[in-house]
């Protein structure tokens, strides 16, 4: 059963080497992700999944063991996805990053596996997801990595989109408030044209925390540079 989750973003610019000069415009996000790392810790869960967005060669199940990197940032920085023997496939980056947040937070309060899924995938099967990693063990926790739209200002990925205001606006008041029931709501096509990343991975956590009565905070909420970053803590 789902005992506590943290939603966090995925941008390479967290880890401050990759941001470089930028660094400090995300030092309330990164100190925001390590509060909602002690939740998970506070829960006591007997297994950590960190669910994130992935491209075709990154999706699927990523076990405990398996590595990462920042070199394609030019930043020579090595990550591991918990502890256990190398793995064939290198994490995604938004696994990576989840790796660099566990790894400076010192996590070794559970076992560690990792999940990518693709942007495409559609709401029904993200729940179906949810439900069986919500049933994997007596007390589940999940680290759920995404952004929300990319299309905040003109200087943003996705270039000004009217519409993306009132996505995140939404996201992050469901986020923040724990509404399994919105969070399945959220409109695909929309989060696709969007550019939203996180879209998938929040509902396969409104599938792992269906019944699970947990409570949310919203801990951070900014579009720095055009893409809506959320960190928000349920237990």
């Amino acid at each position: 059963m789902l005992v506590a989750a943290a939603v966090c973003p995925c941008p390479p610019l967290l880890v401050p080497d990759v941001a470089a000069g930028a660094a400090p415009e995300l030092d309330a996000a990164r100190s925001a992700c390590a509060d909602a790392l002690g939740v998970l810790a506070a829960a006591r869960p007997d297994s950590l999944f960190v669910v994130g967005p992935a491209e075709q060669d990154g999706r699927g199940p990523h076990l405990a063991g398996a590595t990462g990197s920042f070199h394609g940032f030019g930043v020579d920085i090595d990550v591991r996805l918990g502890v256990g023997a190398d793995q064939e496939r290198p994490l995604p980056p938004s696994l990576a990053v989840a790796a660099w947040l566990l790894g400076r937070a010192q996590w070794a309060d559970a076992p560690v596996e990792g999940l990518g899924v693709g942007d495409h995938l559609a709401g029904d099967r993200c729940l179906a997801v949810g439900r069986e990693l919500g049933a994997r063990a007596e007390r589940v926790a999940l680290l759920v990595m995404g952004d929300g739209s990319a299309c905040r200002t003109l200087k943003a990925p996705g270039y000004l989109d009217e519409r993306a205001a009132d996505f995140d606006r939404e996201a992050a008041r469901a986020l923040g408030a724990a509404d399994v029931d919105a969070l399945k709501a959220l409109d695909e096509s929309l989060a696709y044209e969007l550019k939203a990343a996180g879209r998938a991975p929040w509902q396969v956590l409104a599938g792992a925390a269906e019944g699970a009565g947990l409570a949310g905070q919203l801990l951070y909420e900014d579009a720095p540079y055009g893409v809506g970053y959320f960190v928000a803590a349920w237990s």
